[in-house]
């Protein structure tokens, strides 16, 4: 009965868990989804269908990413108080089911959910049907089918080429015991590639990033100067807007851009000067400094796993299975340790959320407020479902963590392969010293560049050459022109109203008045 009870409030626990995720991930969505104008009664409940779907699908992205750091914390709390009555309902068995549901509700949203919500977004209904809304769900089941067995062919004839056995080579007999954990593998495979492409771009992106949402101490700086001259532009940007005809609608735009620039601008330098001192000379610094020591423990947690990996199998992520959930710490640093894990595996996630959408490819995904199409919706979900998936599977190759992966995360079949799991390791580390380097070092390289660009500019008249000597040189020809006599000069130059207007280079103005003199008598 005892048992039972805590089933009970463990099921009740993770529901209430997961509508809390589903109503923030419902906020999230709308909080970007356009606003759509007046709508046939057939678009909005398809509209209204997926973003259902999308937003379950949202919430299950969301407790992808918990489900790791809850792991290890009910770990600990099991381990510092075994015998307490309220956490009774905390055991293995609820963690190793979290991690089967999380898989389940992974290949439920990325197989099925998320494409019926494209393809009913999408569909229209076939053609000489009546149109409404089984139509589309007829065209969109088709799709699925389709769809389905397309990739069921891949992955067989993948999986017949890789592994050259006799139960490779079955015509799909165990799908569901081999097939689809198989293409799960896949998919997982490309996450973690996917977060090994942005998780670095992201560490490095995260100090720009913070530098916008923070205030700058402001070091020689007169911020009240600054904002008499915008406010200066802006209001000349305005009398032009206010006397410019209508009908000049290019430029009416480019002006109206320009001033929104402006605004902006402004907003950001009263928003410094209002900031208090405490804010503008501490918490910057603090939160950049606290950004590099995040991202130094990470390269160098990784730089001890690639050494670990070299000495000891076991800490391969498909290695032995450790002792079991509260019965043994971890870390050597016990709570404070998997606190730094947790924190790490957040900060992990969140920097690869920023590296993606720092990205050139993926920068028209980029969701904007009350701005957003469903179809862009639908791709920011799988996007992050399949980041978010794949962040436990990234964080113990990288050996950010020693919990082993449990339920279907642990049975990759590429998480066994030695080189693979190295080759992951040394490219996370070298890729992200040479992101934080290259960040760094802008700076100073933009002012070498300078540097030397003026100097070779200067580099002639420092040897003692002039002009003409110095382009004679060359292998191609001088745009220096030639000197002309004063008296052809006078001769090309018959009115001289304005003396300048036919100097050339090498005369004098006294000369051309001369010549022209000479001329004239």
């Amino acid at each position: 009965m005892g048992s039972l009870n805590r089933e009970n409030t463990a099921r009740q626990i993770c529901f209430l868990i997961f509508a809390i995720l589903y109503i923030v991930s419902y906020f999230i969505i709308t909080r970007y989804k356009r606003k759509s104008d007046e709508q046939e009664d057939e678009d909005a409940i398809v509209n209204r269908i997926s973003l259902f779907l999308s937003t379950f699908t949202l919430a299950v992205s969301a407790g992808a990413v918990l489900l790791l750091p809850f792991s290890i914390i009910s770990n600990e709390i099991l381990l510092s108080f075994p015998q307490n009555y309220y956490i009774q309902w905390l055991n293995g068995s609820l963690i190793h089911g979290l991690w089967n549901l999380a898989s389940l509700f992974s290949n439920l949203c990325l197989f099925v959910l998320m494409p019926f919500a494209f393809f009913f977004l999408e569909s229209e209904g076939f053609a000489g049907l009546k149109k409404g809304i089984r139509a589309r769900i007829l065209e969109t089941l088709v799709m699925l089918i389709l769809l389905a067995l397309l990739i069921l062919g891949i992955v067989w004839v993948a999986s017949a080429l890789i592994d050259n056995d006799a139960a490779s080579m079955e015509s799909l007999y165990d799908l569901w015991e081999f097939y689809l954990p198989y293409l799960y593998s896949c998919i997982s495979l490309m996450g973690c590639l996917l977060l090994l492409l942005c998780t670095p771009v992201g560490l490095s992106r995260m100090f720009t990033v913070m530098g916008q949402l923070l205030v700058k101490p402001t070091i020689l700086e007169d911020l009240d100067e600054q904002i008499y001259i915008i406010t200066l532009e802006e209001e000349a940007l305005q009398r032009r807007l206010s006397g410019l005809p209508s009908s000049v609608e290019y430029n009416v735009t480019e002006l109206e851009q320009e001033l929104e620039n402006v605004k902006i601008l402004k907003k950001k330098l009263e928003r410094r000067k209002k900031a208090s001192a405490w804010e503008r000379n501490l918490v910057y610094p603090a939160v950049m400094v606290l950004l590099l020591i995040e991202t130094s423990i990470s390269v160098l947690l990784v730089a001890c796993n690639i050494l670990c990996l070299l000495v000891d199998e076991t800490a391969m992520p498909k290695g032995t299975r450790g002792p079991g959930i509260g019965n043994a710490s971890l870390s050597a640093f016990g709570f404070v340790g998997a606190a730094l894990e947790i924190i790490l595996i957040f900060y992990l996630m969140v920097s690869s959320v920023v590296g993606f959408y720092s990205l050139r490819v993926f920068g028209n995904f980029i969701p904007k407020k009350d701005d957003t199409t469903m179809t862009k919706i639908i791709g920011n979900c799988v996007s992050i479902l399949v980041l978010s998936s794949a962040l436990p599977v990234m964080s113990r190759t990288l050996g950010i963590t020693r919990f082993d992966l449990l339920g279907d995360f642990g049975r990759f079949n590429w998480l066994g392969n030695f080189y693979i799991v190295l080759s992951y390791n040394l490219l996370f580390a070298i890729v992200t010293t040479l992101c934080l380097v290259r960040k760094f070092t802008s700076a100073v390289r933009e002012e070498l560049f300078k540097a030397l660009e003026t100097a070779a500019h200067q580099a002639p008249r420092s040897l003692g050459l002039s002009r003409q000597e110095h382009w004679s040189g060359l292998p191609f020809p001088s745009p220096v022109h030639e000197v002309k006599s004063e008296g052809e000069v006078a001769q090309s130059c018959p009115t001289l109203r304005d003396p300048m207007d036919c100097s050339p280079p090498g005369s004098s103005v006294r000369g051309i008045l001369q010549a022209g003199a000479l001329g004239a008598s």
